[in-house]
């Protein structure tokens, strides 16, 4: 490798797309698309994607990083309609707040405008960029949401504590000579980190071994709400999405890193850039592969109204992974076998958590609940408990019926209008269920499916298990033991009893309360989701029983 051949192709054109963009030395861009002198903290993704791309396996699977992380929930953060309609909604309710608001939200959904404005003493006002599809040629620090260079530029102090919760992060200071270290999981060699630093006239690439620690990723994904009461006076504080402590409290914490699982490794050496990059063992790919498919088809639908950029075909790819990863990685069903009784028949339902943290787990609008059906000799339905309906609400469920009330967990299920739901239910200082993050205080229940070696005995205030589910002997970190005790009317076997669990991103509840607000982001929102709302959930594990 010449370094000299590395020079001529980086300062020259730089390809990004298939078509050649000006050297990052006589173009760099800030928010809205103006210059800004070499040094800048940030830069947006075409900078990277343009040696990161055009990576593949010996095999001929596609590992390009850029292309991955096009396509995931990181980098279409800022996109996410629901948290545009929730970030309105929130300085409707809180409007003496709507500043604090609109910073704290910004953190982790528009992550290179915040920190920059935090780091420059500014306030980030949220919603003059949206929508985004406004700026099809600017605005591209907002719209890369949590882009290349914020993540690896996150410094080691404070990683795993509160100081750098809530997306409140250090980022790498420049040297003396204006450099700024650009953190990977791996040594750089001298050429590359020059040509690294010339196509971005700001960055020098080397090791940092946060960027494979679990703590890293707890930045934004640990988040503590403040509750807010009248004049936006503190009235409590909500440990509001806590996979990284749940993930401590379990097994997983000594065997399974947050990269490993959402981040897939390659299992070869391949390289890591495009531009004479030598085979690594220990590559990730980048598709942060997670459980918001319900986010991933309304960035797919609704490519113009969101400003959507990643290509089609990796958008579909996406969605792929994440039903696969869901329906072979999250949870287990089993079911006993079938017991007669006097008036019908019995069984015990058992599900199993297979991930490292709660299932589901992080924002509260998510949940999963036991569909639970028992077919006569004939194939006849005789007990139903926990079918969807079109409008993406469970039958029978108390809280998307009338949003002061909730289902309870229970222990044993008799009747088709009781359904085991695995979910939180927030609760503001009155006690009043609510979907109203800055409103919430507290849990009226959380049975959410807990990890292995998760002790709800020892666990924290934080990620307790709150309601008729922290006493239940069938709870626990082997999962949790529903019986379905049902009468069968007089039918005759032999009898099928076929259990399902079922995943939704965004309970109905969460997207209905949207409705009341008169503003352009939650009503869009409720738009996309009562038009998606037939494919707004995804069974993901099943068991059944016959006698």
């Amino acid at each position: 490798m010449k370094l000299s051949r590395l020079h001529i192709l980086v300062l020259g054109l730089v390809v990004v797309g298939g078509s050649p963009a000006l050297s990052a030395q006589t173009k760099t861009e800030n928010a809205k698309g103006d210059r800004l002198a070499p040094g800048t903290v940030f830069r947006t993704s075409e900078r990277c994607v343009a040696c990161h791309n055009g990576m593949k396996t010996s095999t001929g699977e596609d590992v390009s990083i850029g292309l991955q992380w096009q396509a995931s929930i990181m980098a279409n953060s800022s996109r996410d309609p629901y948290w545009q309609g929730s970030i309105r909604r929130e300085t409707i309710d809180h409007p003496e707040s709507s500043q604090a608001i609109q910073d704290d939200c910004s953190f982790c959904h528009m992550a290179t405008v915040r920190l920059a404005d935090r780091d420059a003493g500014r306030h980030t006002n949220v919603f003059s960029r949206l929508p985004l599809a406004k700026f099809p040629e600017g605005d591209k620090a907002a719209a890369d949401g949590v882009t290349c260079s914020v993540c690896h530029q996150i410094e080691k102090q404070g990683l795993g504590t509160m100081a750098t919760f809530n997306g409140n992060v250090a980022i790498a200071p420049a040297d003396k000579n204006g450099e700024r270290p650009e953190y990977g999981p791996f040594d750089v060699d001298h050429g590359h980190q020059t040509v690294m630093h010339s196509s971005t006239a700001t960055y020098r690439p080397m090791v940092g071994d946060q960027m494979r620690d679990s703590a890293l990723c707890a930045s934004c994904h640990t988040l503590y709400t403040d509750a807010l009461g009248p004049g936006g006076a503190k009235v409590g504080r909500l440990p509001e999405q806590m996979p990284y402590q749940e993930w401590q409290h379990s097994d997983y914490a000594t065997k399974q890193s947050c990269q490993e699982c959402h981040m897939p490794v390659v299992k070869e050496a391949v390289a890591i850039t495009a531009l004479y990059g030598e085979p690594r063992e220990g590559m990730h790919r980048h598709v942060f592969v997670g459980s918001n498919f319900v986010m991933e088809g309304m960035l797919q639908d609704h490519r113009d109204d969101l400003a959507t950029v990643a290509p089609p075909e990796e958008m579909e790819a996406a969605m792929k992974r994440t039903a696969e990863f869901l329906k072979t990685q999250a949870a287990k069903v089993t079911v006993s076998p079938v017991e007669q009784t006097a008036d019908g028949v019995a069984v015990d339902v058992h599900v199993e958590n297979l991930g490292g943290h709660k299932l589901p787990t992080a924002y509260p609008s998510r949940r999963a609940w036991l569909h639970v059906v028992v077919k006569d000799g004939s194939g006849r339905v005789v007990f139903e408990s926990g079918a969807l309906h079109p409008d993406g609400s469970i039958a029978g469920n108390d809280n998307d019926e009338d949003p002061t009330r909730f289902e309870p967990h229970y222990r044993q299920i008799t009747k088709p209008d009781q359904v085991e739901i695995y979910e939180p239910i927030l609760v503001d200082a009155e006690g009043k269920v609510t979907t109203g993050l800055l409103k919430a205080v507290t849990y009226a229940k959380d049975n959410r499916l807990l990890p292995h070696g998760f002790d709800k005995a020892t666990a924290s205030l934080d990620v307790a298990v709150h309601g008729a589910a922290s006493d239940d002997p069938g709870f626990t970190d082997k999962g949790s033991t529903v019986r379905y005790a049902v009468p069968t009317n007089g039918a005759t076997g032999p009898f099928k009893v076929e259990a399902e669990l079922w995943f939704q991103p965004i309970g109905y509840r969460w997207a209905r309360n949207l409705a009341p607000y008169d503003a352009s982001e939650p009503q869009r929102m409720v738009k996309y989701y009562d038009q998606a709302a037939g494919k707004s959930a995804m069974m993901i594990a099943k068991g059944e029983a016959s006698r």
